[in-house]
């Protein structure tokens, strides 16, 4: 089946990784991480790259109240913490909607990256990592939470949901290969079109794919 006359046809209208980049002095971290010498340097990376850290925390459990007294735009946390580990403050950020999370993880803790997913967090970040790790990580932690957010508001069933999304996912993929776009970038350009257009994120992600199946 082709795509309607009135469906996006990106080749008409390139998508640009230029488009509605979120600006970094908009957007509030809270950070938790218990060694305090990783937490300071983290601090300085996020500051010096225009992010606004506005709590600290140094175990899980005072990183979740934190999130719900600040509600930041991102909360940073360590997989391993006292009191309240990483994986189980993620799922309590996340199940109260809070905020996304980007987890912190040693090279020989990656077999609990799944168990970090599952909790919610949107990305995660292998340490030790620089500053060019850093950034693209949040991008992709406030995107993705940001995705899901914009679909749990325009689709209300939960299956429906998910089928919506693993087509958005193929239209966002289409998206990063054709055009070279991050998949922040082809999120918010599927959005964008969305809106736009007043269709469906679904009818544009279907246009998307039958575009290039056509091509």
């Amino acid at each position: 089946m082709s795509a309607p006359e009135e469906s996006p046809r990106p080749q008409d209208e390139q998508p640009s990784q230029e488009a509605e980049q979120p600006s970094p002095t908009t957007t509030r971290v809270v950070i938790a991480e218990d060694e305090a010498l990783i937490r300071l340097d983290l601090k300085e990376m996020l500051e010096e790259e225009g992010y606004a850290v506005v709590g600290e925390a140094g175990d899980g459990e005072t990183a979740v109240k934190l999130a719900e007294e600040l509600t930041p735009d991102l909360v940073i946390l360590d997989v391993k913490m006292p009191v309240l580990d990483g994986i189980s403050a993620a799922e309590r950020i996340v199940g109260g909607k809070l905020a996304p999370v980007l987890m912190l993880t040693a090279f020989s803790q990656r077999e609990l990256v799944e168990r970090a997913r599952d909790a919610g967090a949107m990305a995660y970040l292998v340490k030790p990592f620089s500053k060019s790790d850093l950034v693209p990580a949040i991008e992709m932690a406030v995107s993705r939470f940001q995705e899901l957010r914009a679909l749990e508001a325009e689709v209300a069933d939960l299956t429906q949901r998910l089928e919506t999304r693993k087509l958005v996912d193929r239209a966002k993929s289409v998206l990063q290969t054709k055009y070279g776009l991050s998949e922040p970038a082809a999120f918010r350009w599927i959005q964008k079109t969305s809106m736009d257009r007043r269709m469906s994120m679904q009818a544009v992600a279907q246009a998307v794919i039958e575009e290039v199946a056509e091509g």
